[in-house]
C-alpha cells in the first residue's frame, strides 16, 4: 500500500459541518471521502493524458482511402 500523507484544507463552516454529516452517514471520515475524491480526478486526468498522448503519436492520417484527390474550396461551394 502507498505511504499516505496529510494534507491541510480550508472549506467554509456550511462545507465543513455537511462533509462531517454526510461521512456519518457514510460510515467514513472527511479524509477518506477527500482522499477518495482528489483520486479520482487525478485518474481521470491521466486517462486524459494517455489518450491524448495516444492519439497525437498517430500522426496524420488521410480522410479516405479514395485515391481521388479532394474537392476544391470551389467547388464545395459551387463557385
Amino acid at each position: 500500500m502507498a505511504k499516505l500523507q496529510n494534507i491541510t484544507i480550508t472549506v467554509d463552516a456550511e462545507t465543513a459541518q455537511w462533509a462531517r454529516v454526510y461521512a456519518a452517514q457514510h460510515g467514513t471520515s472527511v479524509s477518506k471521502i477527500v482522499g477518495e475524491l482528489l483520486r479520482e480526478r487525478h485518474l481521470r486526468e491521466l486517462g486524459y493524458e494517455r489518450s491524448m498522448k495516444s492519439f497525437f503519436s498517430r500522426g496524420p492520417r488521410p480522410l479516405s482511402d479514395e485515391p481521388a484527390p479532394y474537392p476544391t474550396r470551389e467547388a464545395l461551394h459551387e463557385r
